[in-house]
């Protein structure tokens, strides 16, 4: 299920714009877009998808695969709300294969078929090594969050595998991307992570840390509290204040989530909100069952209030970081916030 709302294409540039170009996209190539960008649905010119097609198929006919692909990812940014959105992410998942071939990392694309609510559901992975990792290092599973997917989130992923040195396997969180096919529910959500736990336990030294930004933050968190990975990274990940009834969202995240959540149309706030709630991890921060934690997110974040972070203060094996001066994710100063994700996992891993 899925559907379009009323969206005014301005104020996603106005909050995405520096996470496009912090991700690799050459700016004057967005400044372009974002100039000839006049609606969000339509699939002709000015519209969002349409746009973004068109610069990334100039990048994928240069040979310019790794562009191409990130260029996709924002066609179909922010959430597979039609048939338009759903060929852009066809065609991101085409151009990141064919870049393949010069990502300075090991990659292989797996489809697992896992649990899901008394069924089965096939969740696409994405493996990313370090050449010639050794077979039984540490694996750590890795996701973004609503609407900034896998292969979006690619340079941060590979840098991560170089510098820890674990192996990363990289997924779609349910209800977005490639598992888009089942809606976003807190417990069926937990038992697909589960499942790739399970997994990754099997493939590595038995080791698993779980990394998760934004909404993928969310579901760290929850592992990280219940202990069921060896550390758990959450970057602006929200816990409980931002699923408080009457909270407004921004930037769109109506229908974005709304739409993750499986949704048919733009919910109410109020059927928003009642969905919403069952995602509190109030009962896990009561519990003290938690593993090695790091969690981090910017303190000017408009989407997860600050206590989501500093709920965290004072637990056992958990470090906190409120970075000034940035917004969600912390995404305008990655370059401070990964190395203290590295330095971390690398010492709690002991790797």
């Amino acid at each position: 299920m899925s559907f379009v709302w009323p969206q005014d294409p301005r104020d996603l540039f106005v909050e995405r714009y520096p996470q496009m170009v912090a991700f690799g996209l050459p700016t004057h190539d967005v400044d372009a877009v974002r100039a000839a960008i006049t609606a969000m649905w339509p699939d002709a010119p000015g519209g969002w998808v349409y746009e973004w097609s068109r610069l990334a198929g100039r990048y994928a006919a240069a040979g310019q695969h790794d562009l191409a692909a990130l260029a996709y990812g924002y066609a179909k940014f922010p959430t597979l709300a039609n048939e338009p959105k759903r060929t852009a992410l066809a065609r991101q998942v085409e151009e990141y294969q064919l870049a393949a071939a010069d990502f300075p990392v090991d990659f292989e694309r797996h489809v697992l078929t896992l649990r899901h609510q008394g069924s089965r559901t096939q969740v696409p992975v994405h493996v990313l090594a370090a050449p010639g990792l050794p077979a039984d290092a540490p694996v750590t599973l890795a996701s973004g969050g609503v609407d900034g997917w896998k292969m979006d989130l690619h340079s941060m992923l590979v840098g991560i595998a170089l510098q820890t040195r674990t192996r990363i396997i990289a997924f779609d969180l349910p209800g977005t991307g490639e598992t888009s096919h089942v809606p976003m529910t807190h417990d069926g959500g937990t038992e697909i992570i589960e499942g790739l736990i399970a997994e990754a336990r099997k493939t590595g030294n038995g080791q698993v840390a779980h990394f998760g930004l934004s909404m993928g933050g969310y579901y760290s968190a929850r592992t990280g509290l219940t202990g069921v990975v060896d550390a758990a990274i959450n970057l602006g990940g929200p816990v409980e204040a931002a699923f408080a009834s009457g909270r407004s969202l921004a930037f769109g995240m109506e229908g974005i989530v709304g739409n993750a959540l499986g949704f048919d149309e733009l919910p109410s706030p109020e059927e928003l909100s009642a969905g919403f709630s069952k995602f509190n991890l109030r009962h896990l921060l009561d519990q003290d069952t938690n593993g090695p934690m790091l969690v981090i997110n910017g303190a000017d974040d408009v989407h997860v209030p600050q206590h989501d972070t500093l709920v965290f203060q004072g637990r056992r094996d958990t470090r906190v970081e409120l970075i000034p001066g940035t917004g969600h994710c912390a995404v305008t100063k990655l370059p401070e916030v990964m190395p203290i994700v590295v330095d971390w996992l690398r010492q709690t891993l002991d790797i």
